[in-house]
C-alpha cells in the first residue's frame, strides 16, 4: 500500500506558494482523479463512488465542475443500489472500513462487474487485514487499477480552516457518559486521525504542542485534565507512521502544532461577535453557508426563492466578511455608489432621489443585462447587510453587546448587569442567557449557593437554560476561582472591576476598530506566543520537545519567526469617525464592488513569501472571532495560520451543546 509519488507538498516550489485549502483540492483534483485518466481510459468517462464521510470531504475542497473537468460524469453512493456500468471505470474514495471494503469487493466481484476497472482510494491508513481481505479475492485483483492511500480525511470548511466533524465532541468527552472509555477512545482516534492526514497532504512535520494538565497535589487528575495530551500522543503516533510509509515527507519539524481544548476559552463561543461573517452566522439562521433569500419574477409573478453560497468564490464576500458590521454597510454603499457612477449606462436614480431600493436594483438589472452578476452580488449583499442591521436595531443587541464587553474587560459588574436584566426584560430569552454565560466566567463567584438561582429568576432564564450556564461555569475549574479570592486588596476604586477583567486590552498594540471591537479570543495571544517560542513549557508541553540550540527550518529558507514578526508592516489608522480601523478587516478591493479578480488575485499572492505554517487545533468546537483571527494574523505574522476544530459551532449550536451536558457534574470533576 503506498502514496502517490507525486509530490504535493507545500515546499515542493519555491516560486509558488500553496494555501491550505488549495493543496488539499489540489490533492483530490490531480493526484486522484486526473492519476486514474491512464493508458486507454484517457478519453473515458469514469464514475466516482464515495462515502458519507468522503463526499462530505470532496464537497468542501471541490465544487461538481471541478469534479467534472477531471472526467467524472456521474458520482454515487457506495451504500446505494447502483446500475451496473460494465464498459466504465469507477473510483472509489472511500474510508478504510471493512464494510467499505466489502461493498467495493462485492462490486467488482463475479463474472459481470458493476465496472470495468476500479481505481480506489483511502482516505486515510488502511489496516494490514483489509488489505489481506483485498489481496486474497483473485477474481478481483485483475480489475484493480489502482490501490492507495490518499491519507485525507479532514473538512476544508474555509481557505485557512478545517474540521474533524466531531460534532458531539463536548458531549462525548466531558458530558455525562465520562465512564464510557470506548466512547472516549474511538472520538480522539478518529480525531487524531483526521488531524494527522492534514500533515500527510501538505507533508509536514510538525512539533506537537498541547495545553498541559494542571498538576496540583489536593485535587486528583481527571480524564479530562488529560483529553489535549491524550490527543497529542495519538497524532504524534499517527504522523510518525507518515515518517516511513509516505514518499518525501520530511524527516525534521517544518510547522508548529498547537493543541487546545474548549476550556482555554469559554466566552469566544457564546459573545456577539460584530463582523459581517460572524453576524450572518449567528443571526440569519444559515445552512452552513447557504443563504436563501427572495428575488423578484422575471414573469412578475409571486416572488423567487434563490439559494446563494457565501463562500470565497464570491469575491464581495470575501472582501467584506471579515469588517465590522458597519463597516461592512459604508463600504457597500460606496460600491454601489461607485458602480453607478463609473457605469453611466446603468445610472437608475429612484423615485424620491434617494438611495437605489432592492427595487431599483432589479429593474436596473433587467434594462442592463450586462450588468446581472455584479449587481447581483452587490444588491444580495446590501439586503443582507441591511437585514442584519435591521435585527441588531430590533434585539438591542448595541446595549448587549457593550455590556458584553464591558463585562470581559472589567468595566461593568453585577450593577450593571443587574440594572441591565430590569430595563431590558425585552431582551430575548438567548441573548440573557449568552448574557449570563459571560457573566458566569468573570464572576464564578456570584453561582456560589443560590446566588444563581436568584440571578436566573430575575433574568427569566429556564432551568433548562440554567444548566447551560452551570455547565459553563463549571468548565471554569476551581484553580482559577481561587486564583481570583486571592486577587490582592487594593483601596483604588475600580480595583473589584478590574480583578475581575477576563481579558486586558490591546490598545495601543494595533490601530483601534469600530465600536464594540475590543474583544479578542485567547488563541490570539497563543498564536503570537507561539510564532515568537514564548510559550509557557509549563502550560504548553511539546511532544517532540526541539533542541534549545535548534530552529524550526523550511526549504522555503527563511528568517526566524521573530524577525518575521519584527518586520511586519505596521499600517497606520486611516478612520476620522472611530480610534482605529483594523486593516486586517479592509483588504484590497476594487472602489465598485466588483472586478474582485482582484480580490482574489491579492488574495493568493499574498501567501507567495510566507514563514512556516502554525495550526491551532481547537478540541469541542472553534467559533467565527478565532477563524477570523487566524486570518489577521497570517497577514501580521506573515505565517499561514491554519485553525482546525471538531466542529465550527455558531453561538446557538455551543449553546445547545452545553444544555445536553451533564446537569451533575462536580467542579473537581470538571477540572480542566
Amino acid at each position: 500500500m503506498s502514496m502517490s509519488d507525486s509530490d504535493s507538498s507545500s515546499h515542493a516550489s519555491s516560486s509558488e506558494y500553496k494555501t491550505f485549502r488549495q493543496i488539499s483540492r489540489d490533492r483530490l483534483l490531480q493526484e486522484m482523479l486526473r492519476s486514474a485518466q491512464t493508458g486507454d481510459s484517457k478519453s473515458t468517462w469514469k464514475v466516482l463512488i464515495m462515502d458519507k464521510v468522503t463526499v462530505k470531504v470532496m464537497s468542501c475542497s471541490c465544487k461538481m465542475a471541478d469534479i467534472t473537468d477531471e472526467g467524472v460524469s456521474l458520482v454515487e453512493d457506495l451504500y446505494r443500489r447502483r446500475q451496473p456500468l460494465p464498459s466504465m471505470d469507477a473510483i472509489y474514495f472511500i474510508q478504510p472500513l471493512r464494510e467499505n471494503v466489502v461493498m467495493f469487493l462485492s462490486d467488482m466481484s463475479g463474472r459481470v462487474p458493476l465496472y470495468k476497472k476500479a481505481f480506489v482510494f483511502f482516505s486515510s491508513p488502511i489496516p494490514k487485514e483489509l488489505v489481506n481481505l483485498i489481496k486474497n479475492d483473485t477474481s478481483v485483483l485483475p480489475r484493480i487499477g489502482a490501490l492507495r492511500e490518499m491519507n485525507l480525511e479532514y473538512f476544508a470548511m474555509d481557505s485557512q480552516g478545517f474540521v474533524t466533524d466531531n460534532e458531539r465532541a463536548l458531549e462525548e468527552l466531558y458530558g455525562e457518559n465520562m465512564q464510557n472509555t470506548r466512547q472516549h477512545e474511538a472520538c480522539l482516534d478518529v480525531m487524531a486521525t483526521r488531524i494527522a492526514t492534514v500533515f500527510a497532504s501538505l507533508r509536514e512535520l510538525p512539533y506537537v504542542r498541547y495545553r498541559a494538565a494542571k498538576v496540583d497535589e489536593s485535587t486528583e487528575t481527571t480524564f479530562r485534565d488529560l483529553i489535549p495530551t491524550k490527543l497529542a500522543a495519538s497524532v504524534w503516533n499517527c504522523i510518525t507512521k507518515y515518517k516511513s510509509s509516505i514518499p518525501h515527507f520530511p524527516q525534521s519539524e517544518t510547522c508548529e502544532l498547537l493543541l487546545l481544548d474548549r476550556s482555554v476559552d469559554h466566552i469566544a463561543p457564546v459573545i456577539h461577535e460584530w463582523t459581517y461573517d460572524a453576524m450572518c452566522h449567528d443571526l440569519l439562521n444559515l445552512d452552513g453557508n447557504k443563504y436563501v433569500h427572495e428575488v423578484p419574477s422575471k414573469s412578475g409573478g409571486e416572488p423567487e426563492k434563490k439559494e446563494v453560497l457565501l463562500e470565497d468564490h464570491d469575491p464581495v464576500w470575501l472582501e467584506l466578511r471579515h469588517a465590522h458590521i458597519a463597516d461592512a454597510s459604508e463600504r457597500l454603499h460606496e460600491k454601489m455608489t461607485n458602480f453607478v457612477s463609473k457605469n453611466k449606462a446603468a445610472q437608475f436614480q429612484s423615485r424620491d432621489g434617494g438611495e437605489l431600493s432592492t427595487r431599483d436594483l432589479q429593474k436596473m438589472v433587467q434594462a442592463l443585462p450586462q450588468y446581472n452578476e455584479q449587481v447581483d452580488k452587490l444588491s444580495l449583499h446590501v439586503e443582507i447587510a441591511g437585514k442584519i442591521n435591521r435585527l441588531i436595531r430590533e434585539l438591542g443587541l448595541r446595549d448587549l453587546g457593550q455590556l458584553e464587553q464591558d463585562l470581559v474587560f472589567g468595566d461593568a459588574g453585577s450593577k450593571e448587569l443587574i440594572n441591565f436584566l430590569r430595563l431590558k426584560q425585552d431582551a430575548s430569552p438567548e441573548n440573557k442567557l449568552r448574557l449570563m454565560m459571560i457573566y458566569a466566567c468573570v464572576y464564578p463567584e456570584k453561582f456560589e449557593g443560590d446566588k444563581g438561582t436568584k440571578l436566573m429568576q430575575l433574568a427569566k432564564i429556564s432551568p433548562d437554560d440554567m444548566n447551560a450556564v452551570n455547565n459553563l461555569k463549571l468548565f471554569e475549574g476551581a484553580s482559577d476561582n481561587k486564583k481570583n479570592s486571592l486577587a490582592g486588596f487594593s483601596l483604588k476604586f475600580d480595583a473589584q472591576k478590574r480583578k475581575h477583567a477576563a481579558r486586558k486590552d490591546r490598545t495601543g498594540e494595533e490601530e483601534e476598530t469600530w465600536a464594540l471591537s475590543r474583544f479578542y479570543p485567547v488563541i490570539e495571544e497563543l498564536i503570537e506566543k507561539v510564532s515568537k517560542g514564548e510559550l509557557p513549557k509549563n502550560e504548553y508541553a511539546c511532544m517532540n520537545e526541539p533542541n534549545p540550540s535548534t530552529t524550526i527550518t523550511s526549504n522555503r529558507s527563511l528568517p526566524s519567526a521573530s524577525a518575521r514578526t519584527s518586520q511586519a508592516p505596521v499600517a497606520a489608522a486611516h478612520s476620522m469617525r472611530s480610534r482605529r480601523t483594523a486593516t486586517w478587516a479592509r483588504p484590497r478591493g476594487s472602489d465598485d464592488g466588483y472586478s474582485s479578480d482582484s480580490v482574489l488575485r491579492h488574495a493568493s499572492s499574498d501567501f507567495k513569501r510566507m514563514g512556516q505554517r502554525i495550526f491551532v487545533f481547537i478540541i469541542g468546537g472553534a467559533t467565527r472571532s478565532e477563524l477570523r483571527v487566524c486570518h489577521k494574523l497570517t497577514a501580521k505574522l506573515k505565517r499561514e495560520v491554519v485553525l482546525g476544530s471538531s466542529s465550527l459551532d455558531d453561538p446557538p449550536e455551543f449553546i445547545t451543546k452545553m444544555k445536553m451536558l451533564t446537569k451533575e457534574l462536580s467542579v473537581d470533576d470538571l477540572h480542566i
